[in-house]
C-alpha cells in the first residue's frame, strides 16, 4: 500500500509587490496555521518516508515547518523545481517516478495543481485551501501505477476545519 499526502503551501504575504512569486514568504496566519497543521499531521502519526516540496519560498517554509512538527528531518526535505507551478498532469508524472521502496510520501506545492491532482485521483474537494491536506491511500506496490486503480481518498483537513 502507498500513502500520498498533499499539502498546499500556507498563506503567503502579498506584502512587497515587486517580490517575484516564488520568493513571497509565509504571512502571519501561514505562519500560524502550517505549525497548527503539522501538529494535526502529528497527533495522527503521519510520518512520510519522503518529502518534496516546491522550491519557492513559502512552499520551503510549509515544508520545513510542517517535518518540525512531525519529527521529519528538515535537512532530508527534497526541492524539486518541477512541482513550482505543476499541473496536475506532472505532478502525478512525478510521483510516478517515485521509488517503490518508499511507502509514504508528502508533496507540498501550489494550486491550481494539487486540488486538480486530488480530483483527478477521485476526492471530490472544490478546493485545496491553503495549508490544506489530502490523505489518498492505493492499494499498488509500485507509484509507477497510480491513475491506474481507484485510491481511497482516508482524509481531508485545512486549518479553518474544525479542530479534532
Amino acid at each position: 500500500m502507498k500513502t500520498l499526502i498533499l499539502v498546499r503551501h500556507a498563506k503567503s504575504s502579498w506584502k512587497h509587490p515587486g517580490l517575484p512569486d516564488r520568493l513571497r514568504p509565509l504571512n502571519k496566519r501561514g505562519q500560524h496555521d502550517a505549525p497548527a497543521m503539522g501538529e494535526r499531521l502529528a497527533k495522527r502519526e503521519i510520518a512520510p518516508d519522503l518529502i518534496i516540496s516546491s522550491p519557492a519560498t513559502r512552499a520551503m517554509a510549509t515544508a520545513e515547518i510542517i517535518a518540525q512538527e512531525i519529527g521529519h528531518p528538515e535537512e532530508e526535505i527534497r526541492a524539486d523545481e518541477r512541482l513550482y507551478g505543476a499541473s496536475a498532469f506532472e505532478l502525478l508524472e512525478i510521483i510516478q517516478e517515485l521509488d517503490a521502496a518508499l511507502e509514504h510520501v508528502m508533496l507540498i506545492g501550489h494550486n491550481p495543481g494539487l486540488t486538480d491532482l486530488a480530483n483527478d485521483l477521485g476526492c471530490g474537494i472544490d478546493n485545496l485551501p491553503t495549508c490544506g491536506v489530502v490523505e489518498v491511500r492505493f492499494e499498488i506496490d509500485s507509484w509507477a501505477d497510480i491513475g491506474d486503480v481507484d485510491p481511497a481518498c482516508v482524509d481531508f483537513d485545512y486549518p479553518k476545519k474544525i479542530s479534532r
